[in-house]
């Protein structure tokens, strides 16, 4: 049996699933659209939520202008309605919607009329449904009402229509990516009748309304608009819905516009005009903008207008590239084959008929290029042609000046020059010393110098050095010929040589910043603390961009401002606020965003791979930065930021080290005294234990046996807090030795003595050399350091003997203890002086602390001695642990090998 395997194949769109989850983390945003004022959208905005409010649903009213108009008041009895948020404007309080508010009641739905609303200058957000995205994101369904001439892509046309220029705008993304748009209709002749009985307005306004906007004709062409974005935007849902269930059905047409914009008036119109082509074929779109690779983009005045272009190029809803190439015709095809456009939408003019027979525009290559592409020309209105040709017309007199200074100096020169050459030596090439001011003008001064220099030197050729002289008159034919040569060739190689200077002037420019970017990121790399990358970026910033910077970072659960160039710059509330925010939604803000841009910051996430590391703020009361600043600002903000994620890495590392190396002192001082502790409390209790109960019965040396075991174990557990007494001591620094002159052969006995008692059953030798010099020190750390040191030696050193040794060598003098033990590994040479460090014994049990050497360093390096360990010792086995003291004396005597003297037991 056949199996068909197309069910399979037809699976759910991947990018519709992930819309769909993106949208279902956000709150829901419903749009009730009409095609003008009064044609009922606050009406059936209010009486749906009636309706729901009595469904039991939590419904608020945020904020809703009535107008004056009773039944929509008489709507809002009965719905809980947010107080308003008193701002002073102009001179006069207004309420507006308190968007703090609204969060902080975090209502199921929240109605908010009027979408395109702009708030006052104070506000966090410049328009409203910058508030309203801020209630869908913190999950908080959105109502609210919008008319179609306030799209932004439709503002020319609507101005065309209605001659009435909108200034509230909303950018079409908003409504594209609204989960419901309700379109609430009215025919244009019962929309005038309302008007006209002042259900919309006042009479007196209703009157001018009905002779300026409320037109038959504009009413109709606005309810057309209407009607085809919401029948648009229906079919989206449908192709979602589609796309989300793996349904076969009618999907979009595959349709992609490729939008060719610059920095020229007709940009915008071409941009307005692809988002109603685009929209009304449903199809995506991308804005792109060429620029030469051998040229940086001309003014800033043209840099802000690209830049305004694309801005608003992305509210409408397109894609934004920028493409560097020399030949604008192949770069726009290359994209569009990659991008699979089907359309080329480019703005068009009317050129004069001279420029159209010696070069062909853009446009018209593409139309000559581009097979298999649809190709849309835009074209300016009359009014904008003619605002173009007389900007065009009029030309900035300071360059001009300075462009024809420049010329007329070259020329001066050169002709004076070929004047002396000709009357000391007449040449027939004369012309090329002209060809030499040329060249300097277009060095110096540009095209349009070199351009005026050709005319002026082919104008003074002609009068000085062509018979007749002195006059512009040509007497011999092949003079024309060789003069227009020289004026082509004039102009030519000025060409090239300006070429070549702007060129120049660019790539030095270029390598400028390039090898400041190198250094900067050089000396980042080398860079391991946080605060010197935070002071190095910092730096950077205000060398390259020539204003105040501001870095911010987040410490002790706020952000605080950590370092500002000039220091003494400081951070108002507004501009607090704005840091806050886009640390939280790691987005920008502040001046020239939609959210606080009275700041006067502009604020930048610090983004690095595991997160925001921090928030950068620039002023820009200047200007918007240009591209070369905002290339280097970017360049610059990455390093920063996975430079500060690295050391913020390092220095987890570091305190993950410090706390596993505290984990480990921490079980290995569990483990000491649990079994140091516990084995002699376990002896103690169980003598007492057995005194208690039998006693009196027991013989007497029995129970002096239970007292003596009593003793010891309690001696045993006094040397072992002695021992946590003493590190604690040395850690802390409060340990302080006297500085006494000590004797060190009576510390020697003494602390073999001690041993002695400790473990009579161990065989300890000792070897002192005669007239050893006193040394400065404590005697009693000294000797509780060679107890600690023979009492390793008991529990490591094996079954023979143990010596100690005491004798010069050079300036100081040598303490030694010496076993015969199985020795330690060289590696573990260093490591048996650290704290909890134990080596087992061959059974594999490793008595002790381990703290016995490790106290015996601290002492000994605190009265200004040195101690170390060497295995193995004697005939290679055992351990030599060796001190060594500064001494009173120079006396030599005796060999570590060869005692003097064995006292014996």
């Amino acid at each position: 049996m056949a199996v068909d395997d197309r069910r399979d194949e037809r699976r759910p769109d991947p990018d519709a699933l992930l819309a769909l989850a993106e949208k279902d983390r956000r709150g829901k945003l419903t749009v009730f659209l009409g095609a003008a004022p009064g044609v009922g959208k606050t009406y059936a905005m209010l009486s749906r939520a009636k309706r729901l409010k009595a469904d039991g649903v939590d419904v608020v009213v945020g904020l809703v202008e009535t107008h004056g108009r009773s039944e929509t008041a008489a709507l809002l009895d009965g719905l809980e309605i947010l107080p308003r948020r008193r701002v002073a404007h102009s001179g006069r309080m207004l309420e507006e919607f308190d968007l703090d508010g609204a969060l902080e009641r975090r209502p199921r739905i929240v109605i908010v009329d009027e979408l395109a609303h702009s708030n006052p200058e104070n506000g966090r957000h410049p328009k409203r449904y910058q508030d309203i995205e801020e209630l869908i994101n913190a999950g908080i369904d959105v109502w609210t009402a919008l008319n179609i001439q306030h799209l932004e892509s439709l503002a020319d046309l609507v101005a065309q229509i209605t001659g009435v220029t909108v200034r509230e705008r909303v950018p079409d993304i908003v409504l594209k990516r609204a989960d419901e748009v309700l379109l609430v209709d009215l025919a244009p002749s019962e929309l005038i009748e309302r008007l006209k009985d002042g259900k919309v307005y006042l009479p007196e306004s209703a009157s001018r309304a009905v002779d300026r906007f409320f037109r038959l004709g504009n009413l109709t062409a606005l309810r057309e608009l209407a009607l085809r974005r919401t029948a648009d935007r229906v079919d989206d849902q449908m192709v979602d819905y589609l796309k989300q269930n793996a349904i076969d059905g009618p999907w979009a047409t595959g349709e992609r516009l490729l939008v060719c914009v610059g920095s020229d008036d007709l940009s915008e119109k071409v941009v307005r005009v692809a988002a109603r082509l685009a929209s009304g074929l449903n199809a995506p779109w991308i804005v792109v903008s060429i620029e030469r690779a051998d040229r940086e983009v001309e003014t800033p005045e043209r840099l802000q207008g690209i830049e305004a272009i694309f801005r608003l190029a992305e509210q409408l809803g397109a894609d934004s590239r920028r493409v560097i190439g020399q030949d604008f015709v192949d770069e726009i095809l290359k994209l569009a084959r990659r991008e699979h456009a089907t359309q080329i939408v480019i703005g068009t003019r009317q050129r004069p008929p001279l420029a159209r027979l010696f070069a062909r525009s853009l446009p018209d290559a593409l139309a000559a290029q581009a097979s298999g592409l649809g190709i849309h020309f835009v074209t300016p209105d009359k009014a904008e042609a003619k605002r173009r040709s007389s900007r065009r017309a009029s030309i900035p007199m300071p360059r001009l000046i300075r462009a024809a200074l420049i010329g007329l100096g070259f020329v001066t020169v050169t002709t004076l020059a070929g004047k002396m050459i000709d009357t000391i030596m007449p040449l027939p090439n004369i012309s090329l010393v002209f060809l030499l001011g040329v060249l300097g003008s277009a060095a110096l001064g540009g095209y349009v110098s070199a351009l005026l220099a050709a005319l002026l030197s082919t104008l003074a050729y002609n009068f000085f050095f062509i018979d007749p002289l002195y006059t512009f008159t040509i007497a011999a034919p092949h003079e024309v010929f060789a003069l227009f040569v020289f004026l082509a060739v004039a102009i030519v190689s000025g060409g090239f040589a300006s070429r070549i200077r702007e060129q120049a002037t660019i790539a030095g420019t270029r390598a400028t910043a390039l090898q400041s970017l190198y250094d900067f990121s050089r000396k980042l790399a080398g860079t391991a603390k946080r605060d010197d990358a935070i002071w190095l970026t910092v730096s950077q910033l205000q060398i390259t961009l020539k204003r105040p910077v501001v870095l911010l970072l987040p410490r002790q659960g706020d952000l605080q401002m950590v370092a500002a160039w000039p220091p003494d710059t400081e951070l108002n509330v507004t501009d607090m606020t704005a840091a806050r925010w886009t640390q939280e939604k790691r987005e920008p803000a502040g001046h020239g965003t939609g959210t606080l841009p009275n700041s006067r910051f502009e604020f930048r996430p610090l983004l690095g791979p595991h997160g925001i590391v921090g928030v950068c703020g620039i002023e820009h009361s200047g200007g918007r930065l240009d591209l070369a600043a905002e290339r280097s600002l970017t360049a610059i903000l990455d390093q920063t930021a996975i430079a500060l994620d690295r050391a913020r890495l390092a220095d987890e590392t570091l305190e993950q080290a410090a706390r596993l190396e505290g984990e480990r002192y921490r079980d290995a001082l569990l483990s000491s005294i649990s079994h140091d502790l516990r084995t002699p409390l376990s002896t103690i209790t169980g003598a007492v234990t057995s005194l208690r109960e039998f006693g009196e019965r027991m013989e007497p040396e029995s129970r002096q046996d239970l007292l003596q075991s009593i003793e010891e174990e309690s001696g045993r557990m006094s040397r072992f807090v002695a021992n946590l007494l003493d590190m604690t001591r040395i850690e802390a620094g409060t340990l302080k030795p006297k500085q006494d002159w000590v004797d060190v052969a009576d510390v020697v006995q003494s602390a073999v003595e001690r041993t002695r008692r400790h473990a009579p059953a161990r065989l300890i030798e000792t070897g002192i050399a005669p007239d050893l010099p006193l040394i400065r020190g404590d005697s009693v750390l000294i000797g509780q350091v060679l107890f600690n040191l023979l009492d390793n030696a008991v529990k490591y050193g094996g079954e023979e003997a143990i010596r100690v040794f005491a004798r010069m060598d050079g300036p100081a003098v040598i303490i030694s203890v010496t076993d015969m033990g199985r020795g330690i590994p060289p590696e573990d040479l260093d490591r048996v002086f650290e704290k909890f460090y134990r080596r087992g014994k061959p059974d594999g049990r490793a008595p002790g602390t381990g703290l016995g050497l490790s106290i015996a360093r601290g002492f000994v390096e605190a009265m200004g001695g040195t101690i170390h360990a060497e295995s193995p010792a004697l005939k290679k086995k055992g351990t030599r642990i060796t001190m060594r003291f500064p001494a009173s004396g120079t006396v030599t005597n005796g060999s570590p090998d060869e005692p003097v003297a064995y006292p014996g037991r």
